[in-house]
């Protein structure tokens, strides 16, 4: 989802909920309906929550720094996260309260015309955002369903603004039902069953909101998709031949770490290597465009690793698997010159564009990483060699 689609569906949902807002209080002044009163409520926790996402996309642009050297990318998840937080407890909770009350004490609905008016005019005007979302969210949800869109969405804007509308429209409906009930039968309970029914709804969706937004906010990798582009763009078949491990995390909605340990030709030198892995990193950005932090690690592939298993995400401090078995009955040579140093190389085997933490190739810095020799030695491995 591009920023821009995500601004313009908060935009025209911030609007419809302020006019939306004013109107249902008017109502509610004239009639007494409890609906209304939560419908309102409702209208202007919707409206704090546009302008929580739209103040979160805003400080999302802020550069890196020291402190933060991965940007401010996911402040627009933290404050999606709040935006469930607000529409659970002043949406949520104070629908179910004022439904209770109305419930325990009703009492007669009068003006009637206002309820009803305002509420057919809200659902007019929550119509028109709910369509500028889905018409946003119809460029980027390709084939997914609408329910695999909101759950494997990396950015949280257009999610949280699609079901917003859709519990706003479902709780004008709600709320039209339970005054057209009032008013057909002349008992104020149905208005406070409708308001029930509405913070029931609310509290539902703000939950759902929660859950998807703390996925992202714990970290989740690129889409399936964006994983098998990355793939087909690290191996060139000469220099890189496979990928021992990768591992992909998003900082934000459109920015994504690709860190990957990459299988190299022995006899390559260190020169060559770097070439390599600056063009591997092209190829990555090209085919995946958010890529914008990427760290390649040079090794040797052992397939005697590979048939051990070792998975360095399940046992991250698992230990090399060495080449050849372990000779302790060959004689120490204490003068002979250790084969895997090389003080007069200062770049080793050499990286792409810089040096990642742990010793990989980065796209950010600028120095060359460890030789193939000190990688293995020193990284964790997986099932599929390293």
């Amino acid at each position: 989802m591009s920023a821009s689609g995500g601004t313009k569906a908060i935009v025209a949902a911030l609007s419809a909920n302020l006019a939306i807002a004013v109107a249902k209080f008017v109502a509610f002044l004239f009639s007494g309906s409890s609906s209304m009163l939560a419908e309102s409520v409702h209208s202007v926790a919707d409206s704090g929550n546009q302008g929580l996402l739209l103040l979160g996309g805003k400080r999302a642009k802020r550069q890196a720094t020291p402190e933060h050297p991965f940007g401010y990318g996911r402040e627009r998840y933290i404050y999606a996260f709040l935006v469930s937080i607000v529409l659970f407890s002043v949406g949520g909770m104070f629908a179910i309260y004022e439904g209770y009350e109305k419930i325990k004490n009703p009492h007669e609905i009068k003006a009637w015309y206002w309820p009803v008016g305002v509420l057919v005019f809200a659902i007019i005007a929550e119509g028109y955002s709910f369509r500028t979302a889905i018409v946003e969210s119809n460029q980027t949800r390709g084939k997914l369903s609408w329910t695999e869109f909101i759950r494997r969405a990396k950015a949280p804007e257009l999610p949280v603004v699609l079901l917003e509308d859709f519990g706003a429209l479902v709780g004008l409906v709600l709320a039209l039902g339970g005054v057209g009930l009032a008013l057909g039968t002349g008992n104020g309970v149905w208005d406070g069953i409708g308001t029930l029914c509405i913070g029931v709804l609310l509290i539902a969706i703000a939950i759902v909101l929660a859950a998807e937004t703390k996925s992202l906010l714990l970290g989740e990798s690129a889409g399936v998709e964006d994983v098998e582009k990355i793939k087909a763009s690290v191996v060139d078949g000469d220099t890189v031949t496979r990928i021992i491990h990768m591992r992909t995390l998003h900082l934000g909605p459109e920015e994504l770490l690709v860190a990957a340990k990459i299988a190299v030709r022995h006899d390559e030198s260190a020169a060559e290597i770097a070439d390599a892995i600056n063009a591997a990193e092209a190829r990555i950005r090209a085919a995946v465009p958010i890529a914008r932090v990427i760290y390649l690690e040079p090794d040797i592939y052992n397939e005697r690793a590979a048939a051990a298993g070792t998975n360095p995400g399940k046992n991250p401090d698992a230990s090399a698997t060495p080449d050849a078995p372990a000779t302790p009955d060959a004689p120490a040579t204490p003068d002979a010159p250790d084969a895997s140093a090389t003080p007069d190389a200062p770049g080793g085997t050499g990286t792409g564009s810089g040096t990642a933490p742990g010793g990989g190739a980065s796209s950010e810095t600028g120095a060359s990483s460890p030789s193939p020799a000190a990688s293995d030695a020193s990284a964790p491995r997986d099932d599929s060699g390293h």
